[in-house]
């Protein structure tokens, strides 16, 4: 087929599209195959699995054992149990991290590139959660880098805040394939590590961005557009309160910019509160 027609370059124009609609961002290797070529190799293959059944004695002087090949661990309850554990040992930001990052009771660890733990500065006053990385953010292990993380830029500006006097975070450390949304299994299993992580933090305000954090964060079933500009508490294990404001995420701003009236009333109410 030739691309250099207005049909076909139409055409591959539109299978691109898609597959970045479906969240195919990235090719597995770096130049195409051509997978007919690949039979004899694949028939080797199966040969030489085939042979591999046949019982072979090792030499005791000769034999080696091959490392193992790390496993990704069936996401149950029981992980979840073990990430509260583990949650509850870190006595600090760093610890925290650390154990995030050994953690391996959560299948999205295996599929993304980095580990996504915060930005901004530990000490501020102000907290904010999203959800989960997206791609740029799974690039350079960042929250908030991207399109969106840009809008929220600007939205911090706006209350005269910028990333030196905020800090930021996900309830998910790790992107989930394609940007999907993440399983509830999956945001159980996180949902320790990212509580903790506030509790530890301990901030004046902290700041939902969006419905999954919200709902995780103030153990509510109610929608973000009910709860946004409305005062809550989240409550830590050890008893903390500390007051939040439920607000939009920037992602759905960016598709309904009419809203941002609504997240800029806000963040007026953040402003206001920290100033008290």
């Amino acid at each position: 087929m030739s691309v250099n027609t207005p049909k076909n370059r139409t055409l591959l124009s539109d299978i691109l599209a898609f597959y970045q609609a479906a969240g195919v961002d990235e090719a597995l290797t770096e130049e195409p195959q051509n997978r007919l070529q690949q039979q004899p190799e694949a028939a080797q293959r199966t040969a030489d699995a085939s042979a591999e059944k046949e019982p072979v004695k090792a030499s005791p002087a000769t034999s080696v054992a091959a490392p193992a090949a790390p496993r990704a661990a069936i996401p149950d309850e029981s992980q979840a149990i073990r990430a509260r554990e583990l949650a509850r040992q870190a006595q600090n930001l760093e610890e925290l991290k650390a154990l995030l990052a050994d953690f391996d009771g959560c299948n999205l660890k295996y599929t993304a590139k980095n580990l996504v733990f915060a930005d901004g500065n530990p000490e501020a006053d102000l907290m904010l959660v999203g959800e989960a990385p997206g791609r740029d953010e799974d690039l350079q292990g960042l929250p908030f880098v991207g399109r969106s993380g840009q809008l929220l830029d600007r939205m911090l500006a706006a209350i005269g805040r910028d990333r030196t006097t905020a800090y930021i975070s996900n309830v998910i450390p790790w992107r989930p394939p394609g940007n999907r949304d993440p399983s509830p299994l999956e945001t159980e299993i996180c949902r320790p590590f990212i509580e903790r992580h506030i509790e530890l933090k301990r901030p004046k305000v902290l700041v939902t961005l969006g419905n999954p954090s919200t709902k995780l964060l103030l153990n509510t079933q109610t929608g973000i557009m009910r709860m946004r500009g409305t005062w809550a508490i989240h409550r830590t294990a050890s008893g903390l309160e500390i007051p939040t404001m439920p607000t939009l995420h920037p992602a759905y701003l960016l598709r309904n910019p009419a809203h941002k009236k609504l997240a800029w009333r806000d963040f007026l109410e953040v402003k206001k509160k920290l100033s008290e």
